[in-house]
């Protein structure tokens, strides 16, 4: 008895660490245009949004009148139009939930594997997406209603407490106590032009095979630098760079929860070779070494370590890359499976046990070291500014004989950390505030940046462990901040438990759905064939209630095979502001046939009736005759 209670006291404990890990993905926000703002979670303000900025769960974007922007999970895309309000509920190893109150969006997905959920909640219901394809949700908080279209893939809609089916090329109206009503898909607007030109950049990147195809960051290599094979390294990428650049030395530096001190670069490509791999001074130049390719890459805030010691003296952050095979020890609380994890790609047989007596190769590599001051660096300022006045050469030259610190600089953050220096962030509070229906369970609020300040003090500016946040929200409810109220729909079924860090696995490739999923840039229908189907494996099959057939159409399931048609643009049913209906609740473009009939000549005779023929009787085959027989007929 005693044997098995510690047997499960065991495997409790180790799912225990396994959940307290943080997720080996984020969403990366990877190109926006005009005013789009950012709300880190466990913060009430707004801040200007910057590239690269890795987001995970809590965090909310408001792209403004005239704003676009687009988040990469992955291969996968999600854009949003002008006007739209968009939030992380959950971003963890299997889920990527999302709160959309307002606006447009597009989701294009690329890779959808059996285990992963991907859901988009909505006031009037929530949208799970089945399949791979191309999707788009509009929200109008004035109608109260919303709209999902899927130009290719199948989606499932969450609405009054019952569920419809969208299929290929077709869109669902769902309005607050009224039932759905799902039609053909609607004409196009200039945002489903933007989304499919930027479907076919995405088209453009050949499926990666030096990296993985999961890796955030992956589709910008090959547009801003090269691949070459080493003896030493294996695949290496060097970028397009001027002389003298080294990395780690154009960004600023931010507090993410639940990493911490997080790089953010500027340059364009800045993501994939800044959360993953390890750089090498070779050549003269920097170049950087992804290593083993695995299935799913664990992300990291960055690969970097910090000098410090009496060298430096007081006031001064500086850091070096990690070099190829070089260990990675989190700052942040971890068990010893995700140290493994995270290092599977250099190091394969690592000690857990965090060795700061590690000889670095980057330490003496030219130009590796940057130095800034603390206050610069906790203000998340570039480096570019705050090396200003700053004898940052001569401190690096002190650096490069200092003790190395570990991978926390022992910084406590500010609240400039959190907005990440940035500001002039708007959006209105009361979309914020607007109640979504969801289908899965998102996690718990989070607890505000100034009720963690103080233990982050204590920390000495290391991550909160998951058992003292879970006390500062056990003694101090009122610190929960960004509570958009969530309703759990009463046709949900209850939210799978997280998972520990993916176990490696040899990589796949993309489910690749462009063949004609979009026309670029033609008026009328986005054309194309419905992606292939996959098995839905481990999800529930909730009661599907299918609107009932009108008399003048037929269901779309039961349509001939979809053909391309180009044909004039029609009249847009609806503006640029989402949801701009006319007085009935949709207004159906008119339909062509598929198939032009082809045009017979009418005889000027009328011809007679055809007079039937009777078969001849079937005769038996008469065998051949033999050599000898022919002679004698001959004769």
């Amino acid at each position: 008895m005693k044997i098995g209670s510690v047997l499960i006291f065991g495997v409790l404990l180790a799912g225990s660490l396994f959940a307290q890990d943080p997720p080996s993905r984020v969403a990366r926000l990877n190109w926006l245009i005009g005013n789009v703002s950012f709300q880190p979670s466990g913060v009430d303000d707004w801040a200007a949004a910057t590239l690269n900025y890795p987001l995970t769960t809590g965090d909310q974007l408001y792209a403004d009148a005239g704003a676009r922007a687009e988040i990469h999970v992955g291969p996968n895309a999600i854009r949003l139009n002008g006007e739209s309000a968009f939030g992380f509920l959950n971003v963890d190893d299997r889920t990527v939930q999302a709160r959309f109150t307002q606006g447009a969006m597009e989701i294009r997905l690329r890779l959808l594997e059996d285990d992963d959920i991907y859901e988009i909640d909505t006031p009037q219901g929530a949208v799970s997406l089945l399949r791979t394809g191309d999707y788009r949700v509009d929200a109008d908080p004035g109608r109260n209603a919303v709209m999902v279209t899927a130009w290719s893939g199948e989606a499932e809609v969450l609405a009054n407490g019952r569920s419809y089916i969208v299929h290929a090329r077709q869109t669902g109206y769902f309005a607050e106590g009224a039932e759905g009503d799902i039609r053909s898909a609607n004409p196009v607007d200039d945002f489903d032009h933007f989304t499919a030109d930027r479907n076919l950049r995405d088209d453009r990147v050949p499926n990666p095979v030096h990296v993985s195809q999961t890796m955030a960051g992956y589709e910008d290599l090959d547009e801003y630098g090269t691949w070459s094979e080493t003896p030493d390294y294996g695949w290496i990428w060097a970028p397009r760079v001027n002389a003298g650049w080294a990395p780690y030395h154009q960004g600023r530096w931010a507090w993410v929860e639940p990493w911490g001190w997080t790089w953010i670069d500027e340059a364009p490509w800045g993501f994939a070779p800044f959360h993953y791999g390890r750089w090498a001074y070779w050549r003269s130049g920097w170049v950087w070494v992804p290593g083993a390719v695995t299935h799913r890459p664990v992300y990291a805030p960055a690969l970097v370590v910090f000098v410090g010691g009496p060298r430096l003296g007081g006031g001064t952050v500086a850091w070096f890359p990690l070099g190829p095979r070089e260990p990675y020890y989190p700052a942040y609380h971890v068990s010893s499976n995700y140290v493994r994890q995270v290092n599977i790609t250099h190091v394969t047989n690592i000690n857990v046990t965090n060795n700061v007596n590690v000889r670095y190769v980057n330490q003496q590599a030219p130009g590796a070291i940057t130095a800034i001051p603390e206050r610069g660096f906790a203000g998340s300022r570039t480096v570019r500014d705050a090396g200003r006045g700053f004898p940052s050469q001569s401190t690096a030259q002190s650096a490069a004989q200092g003790a190395v610190i570990g991978t926390s600089p022992g910084v406590v953050p500010l609240r400039e950390s959190v907005m990440g220096g940035q500001g002039g962030g708007r959006q209105p509070r009361a979309l914020v505030a607007r109640q979504v229906v969801a289908k899965s369970a998102p996690p718990a609020p989070a607890v505000s940046f100034e009720a963690r300040q103080q233990m982050l003090r204590q920390n000495a500016g290391r991550p909160l462990a998951p058992e003292q946040v879970a006390q500062i929200r056990q003694q101090q409810p009122a610190a929960v901040v960004n509570r958009a109220p969530v309703r759990i729909s009463p046709a949900a079924s209850p939210a799978a438990p997280s998972r520990p860090v993916p176990v490696d696995r040899p990589a796949g490739r993309i489910e690749d759905v462009r063949p004609g999923n979009v026309r670029p840039m033609t008026p009328g229908v986005l054309s194309g064939r419905p992606d292939a189907t996959r098995p839905d494996v481990g999800r529930p099959a909730p009661e599907r209630v299918e609107p009932a057939p009108r008399p003048a159409e037929r269901p779309a399931e039961r349509r001939p095979e979809f053909r391309p048609e180009v044909r004039p643009a029609p009249q847009p049913v609806r503006p640029e502001t989402p949801m701009a209906r006319p007085a009935a609740p949709f207004q159906r473009p008119v339909e062509r046939p598929l198939e032009r009939p082809v045009e017979r000549p009418q005889p000027s005779v009328r011809p007679q009736p055809e007079v039937r023929r009777e078969a001849p009787p079937v005769r038996e085959p008469r065998p051949e005759p033999r050599k000898e027989e022919k002679k004698d007929e001959k004769k």
